[in-house]
């Protein structure tokens, strides 16, 4: 079976390759970036002279090359993961969120659905659960809850959701879905806020917390979204949607006060020391409040749930970050950089 996997040099994709290639050596696996600010081929050593693995740089945003590619490829199988997923980039610059998101989900649907369809035929579309927007104190999302996406990135999200079940019910694609919430884990580009948290707290540099901290998030350990995504597509049922969480509730303020015990921990640092650089800076606008996933329809149906606990899978982070000094060092230029300049040096501490 030949497998077309988008956006694998990024921080899900890139876990996920570096899990199945090794095995499933009866499968080839065909990796299509365009190597945006937050990939990094460094994430793919460990398969990139494997005999099933290849790579493409290629943007799916480019109508043309992705049609070529699929003529020249014809995948079985599509795991779409490619995406501009950052929220607050998308406040500051939504125009790269609808190239990639919407209309680069478009033109896999159709280069995909010209190859036409047979049983080993799939396409898992890989999403979040800021798609159903903000819940109150009570209440989990569940596959039911009605999409109310916030934040431009939401938006160009629930879009490709639409137009993969539209596809469904349309022409026939033969898909699957999951809504997975915040991932976190080894080889995250560090604008997100667990790495950006571990780096600035090994380098006494300020935690900005947004608001108060108070708002809520469920977290999934990477490795454990990958083995959900791969169950979905070996068990799930076609045109089903089914959302992956880590039973991990917690506020913004209580993880970076974890992650500061961790970090204290693994490198013997005082734990007050790295408490006090926590900083409260403006608010995001439209940040939704809290996020918190009913998992147990994957459960029930792919015998999936998660295997870490966010207290060892944020160890296991920490001692990651910790152990790859020249990952870091790699991603620490001109983006990087700029995006951290850019989102905090013009927000006041409140």
């Amino acid at each position: 079976m030949k497998i077309l996997v988008t956006g694998g040099a990024g921080f899900i994709g890139s876990n996920f390759l570096n899990l199945v290639v090794p095995r499933h050596p009866e499968h080839s696996f065909i990796n299509v970036d365009k190597l945006g600010y937050a990939a990094n081929l460094e994430n793919l050593r460990s398969v990139e002279k494997l005999p099933n693995y290849g790579f493409e740089r290629l943007d799916i945003a480019d109508t043309e090359a992705v049609n070529a590619l699929f003529e020249r490829e014809a995948p079985t199988r599509v795991v779409h993961f490619a995406a501009e997923s950052h929220v607050d980039r998308s406040i500051e610059s939504p125009r790269g969120f609808m190239d990639s998101n919407i209309i680069g989900t478009f033109n896999l649907l159709d280069a995909f659905k010209r190859g036409g369809f047979s049983g080993e035929h799939l396409f898992h579309h890989v999403s979040t659960d800021e798609v159903y927007g903000s819940l109150g104190d009570d209440g989990l999302f569940t596959e039911e809850t009605p999409y109310d996406p916030s934040s431009p990135y939401s938006a160009s999200k629930a879009a490709s959701d639409h137009l993969v079940r539209a596809w469904g019910r349309t022409f026939g694609l033969p898909f699957t879905l999951t809504n997975c919430s915040n991932n976190y884990g080894p080889l995250q580009f560090p604008e997100k806020l667990i790495p950006l948290m571990i780096l600035n707290a090994l380098d006494r540099k300020p935690l900005p917390i947004y608001g108060k901290g108070i708002n809520v998030r469920d977290w999934l350990f990477v490795d454990d979204h990958c083995e959900a995504i791969w169950a979905v597509m070996q068990d799930g049922k076609r045109g089903e949607t089914y959302n992956v969480g880590g039973n991990a509730e917690r506020k913004n303020i209580e993880v970076v006060d974890g992650i500061c015990r961790v970090v204290a921990s693994e490198t013997g640092a005082d734990p007050a020391e790295l408490l006090a650089l926590k900083e409260y800076v403006t608010d995001r606008p439209g940040h939704d409040m809290r996020y918190a996933i009913d998992a147990g329809k994957i459960t029930r149906e792919c015998g999936w749930k998660p295997q870490e606990s966010f207290e060892t899978g944020l160890r296991k982070t920490v001692r990651w970050y910790l152990d790859n000094p020249a990952w870091i060092e790699s991603v620490r230029t001109g983006e990087y950089r700029k995006w951290l300049a850019t989102n905090y040096s013009d927000r006041d501490a409140v």
